[in-house]
């Protein structure tokens, strides 16, 4: 079943982008909209620091906040890692 689609086009557009580089959208929480997953996730990412990051539904600015949303994928060290070895 297909994930429900963020009520702001700008980050609905960045989760798009982080679902074609692989990490796992999951909609709910307790005061998120929902939560990204990356897919290497594993002892030499950051300390599992940017491993996991929550989606708002209502930020401030959802441009900004489409904007770290892709930073988080692109500065995936194990991502960037798995595509060295590739």
């Amino acid at each position: 079943m297909p994930r429900k689609k963020h009520p702001k086009k700008d980050i609905e557009d960045a989760l798009q982008y982080a679902e074609q580089h692989g990490w796992v959208i999951e909609v709910g929480g307790s005061h998120a909209w929902g939560r990204m997953y990356c897919p290497y996730n594993d002892n030499s990412c950051r300390c599992g620091e940017f491993c996991i990051a929550s989606i708002w539904s209502t930020p401030k600015s959802p441009v900004n906040h489409a904007r770290q949303v892709r930073r988080v994928i692109d500065n995936c060290t194990a991502q960037r890692n798995h595509n060295f070895k590739e």
